[in-house]
């Protein structure tokens, strides 16, 4: 039997896997391949915090194969090329690969196939990576969705989900192995150990993703409605890096979710109900960018192009490094510089403070984000950048201006996450440790705080700031300022 290559790319995992299925089902043996070409990602190749997930990935990943018979080939170089000389050299017949749904990598698959082809190779191309195609999903008009429960109601009326499919029992190995290069060829990993608490706070793998999400069901599950919004719980998946490098299909999550909630109470089944609406808005984000692919640089709503931004790149700085004097910002963006990862209440609070208190550009958050997430997804970050900035679709009206204090007191009432991520402040009181600011003097000294020295004071008066924004918002609408 001729040989045939599977091309790993967001779906780095064995179960579920239709590119791995079709190749195995060819009956001959199976050329496993992943191809490092940040030059082919276009204006966003994966950032710092990513290239440190994909090297643990791309491991257990090999680890995985090797398990089976098999083996992960690394190549290196434009994918086209790398594919059409691996093919030559493992003499394959057919390469197949699940498909990807931002714009730049779109363009390199259809390359690859129109290449491929010309070189009479049979191509095969899956949807492996959503729940429900974007290509194919639309409103009656035969256009694309721009508001989410119109969307999800179209979604949830469609056939459910294919059941998941398990992974190969083993894999025929070709006779001869093309050539490889080692993990450590590519470089992903920082050069200065920067990483430290990302690596102690994630271990990338199939098996990790399916252990997060068993753990979250029997934990979680049952009180996701109000757990999801607390930072300092255990109350969300954490699944989003497994969803986006493909070490779990939402096929999978969406049936196991589904199944846990058999010869259950129903408040189970509506809990249950609340996630995989949270899925659907993943959907959602790739819908849209697959319908709107200028949305990474450019907002949705034209006429937001000429918004009046003036944040200064001080505050920018303060931000990033969680130096803003706000504290539930500032534990936001600690958490995400140690660990990779961001609560996902805390991100809204993080991304509109920056937006509308600083005026600093949407994309400007969304470049950091791209960096510093191990979830970075191209899709979900624009999204959710355009929903905060309130540019993109069924978007949060811009006058909606968070307030950093309220949001801490009710979402952190304890405290707790302030205290583990800002813990300079540890010694407050409960109301005192969401407005440091507010503190009697003598409280301050009593836990050796002093604000500007050993916490900094807040970079903007909220009030201040609102009115600032409201008006940056007024010019935009062409009114006349409050």
């Amino acid at each position: 039997m001729a040989n045939s290559i599977i091309w790993f790319r967001h779906d780095l995992r064995l179960a579920d896997n239709p590119a791995l299925r079709a190749a195995v089902e060819q009956g001959g043996p199976v050329v496993p391949v992943y191809t490092w070409s940040p030059e082919d990602e276009g204006e966003w190749p994966p950032g710092a915090a990513s290239r440190w997930w994909l090297h643990h990935a791309l491991a257990a990943l090999d680890a995985d194969l090797r398990k089976l018979g098999s083996r992960l080939i690394i190549r290196s170089g434009r994918t086209v090329e790398t594919l059409v000389a691996l093919a030559r050299e493992a003499k394959a017949t057919a390469v197949f690969w699940n498909h990807r749904y931002e714009p730049a990598a779109v363009q390199i698959a259809n390359d690859v196939e129109n290449t491929l082809r010309k070189q009479g190779l049979s191509v095969g191309e899956f949807h492996g990576n959503l729940l429900f195609d974007p290509r194919v999903t639309l409103n009656r008009q035969g256009g694309p969705f721009q508001v989410f429960t119109p969307y999800w109601k179209h979604c949830l009326s469609a056939p459910e989900p294919e059941s998941p499919k398990p992974a190969p029992s083993r894999l025929s190995r070709p006779r001869q192995w093309p050539s490889s290069l080692s993990l450590d060829d590519l470089r992903l990993l920082p050069k200065v150990k920067w990483a430290e608490g990302i690596a102690g706070t994630w271990v990338p793998g199939e098996r990790s993703a399916s252990d997060r999400l068993t753990r979250f069901i029997e934990k979680a599950l049952s009180d996701y409605s109000t757990g999801r919004d607390r930072p300092e719980k255990p109350g969300t998946s954490r699944l989003s890096p497994d969803l986006h490098w493909g070490h779990i299909s939402p096929r999978q999550v969406w049936h196991a979710v589904k199944r846990s909630t058999r010869r259950k109470p129903p408040k189970i089944a509506t809990q249950a109900a609340g996630y995989l609406r949270q899925l659907g808005w993943r959907e959602f984000a790739h819908h849209l960018l697959v319908h709107f692919p200028h949305t990474p640089q450019e907002p949705l709503r034209p006429a937001f192009a000429r918004f009046p931004w003036n944040g200064s790149p001080e505050h920018l700085r303060a931000w990033q490094h969680g130096r803003t004097g706000y504290p539930l910002v500032d534990a936001g963006m600690r958490e995400l510089w140690h660990t990779g990862w961001m609560h996902n209440r805390v991100r809204m609070v993080v991304a509109s403070f920056l937006v509308k208190h600083l005026l600093v550009p949407w994309q400007e958050g969304a470049g950091w984000f791209w960096d510093t997430l191990v979830d970075a997804d191209l899709a979900n970050n624009t999204l959710g950048w355009q929903w905060c900035a309130g540019c993109g679709a069924d978007a949060a009206p811009f006058f909606r201006i968070f307030n950093p204090v309220l949001q801490g007191r009710k979402f952190d009432p304890d405290g707790g996450y302030v205290r583990c991520w800002v813990p300079e402040l540890a010694g407050l009181s409960n109301k005192q440790v969401h407005e440091p600011w507010s503190a009697k003097a003598a409280d301050l000294a009593e836990c050796c705080i002093r604000l500007g020295r050993d916490y900094a004071e807040p970079i903007i008066d909220h009030a201040e700031a609102r009115k600032r924004a409201l008006k940056a918002y007024d010019r935009l609408r062409g009114k006349p300022n409050r």
